[in-house]
């Protein structure tokens, strides 16, 4: 789970050591409060849900409905060995990239049910919980998260053919 939690919390901070610290402070209250988790219910959504309102939290005047463009430092994933040629390889490594921009460039709450859904491979239920907020609002922004993602790279690839 840490390494789940790690990659979520550097999508959110922007930065290795700050992502370090936010996972390291969710584990300490998340020691600090174990008395108040339910046995039964689902630990990997409270721990997520710890780590998201330390991250808001810890953000002077930041809201749900603020932007926080993400910094890549890290590059592109590296790509699988394939027998692909260099020119499919390069155009697939664009398109991530591409992928990856146009995360960059949504809202926090599309921006995190995104991440939940597609890439910790969370349920509604899951996401729902660990953001607080009910199944429907989750199924509406994951809807509306993916439409904008088409839209960013539609506009891109028609920038890109000018």
């Amino acid at each position: 789970m840490f390494a789940s939690l790690y990659n979520f919390a550097h999508w959110l901070t922007q930065n290795r050591e700050e992502a370090e610290d936010l996972v390291q402070e969710t584990y300490l209250k998340a020691f600090k409060g174990f008395a108040s988790f339910q046995q039964g219910t689902n630990l990997r959504a409270w721990m997520y849900r710890i780590l998201r309102n330390t991250f808001l939290t810890s953000r002077t005047g930041l809201s749900a409905k603020m932007t926080d463009p993400l910094d890549l430092d890290e590059g592109p994933a590296a790509m699988p060995v394939t027998s692909d040629t260099p020119e499919s390889m390069l155009l697939a490594r664009a398109d991530q990239q591409a992928v990856l921009s146009a995360l960059e460039l949504l809202p926090v709450p599309f921006r995190e049910v995104i991440l939940l859904c597609d890439m910790e491979e969370m349920s509604y239920q899951e996401i729902a919980e660990t953001l607080g907020i009910p199944i429907g609002t989750v199924m509406s922004r994951l809807s509306r998260a993916r439409k904008s993602m088409r839209d960013l790279l539609a506009a891109k690839m028609h920038g890109a053919s000018k």
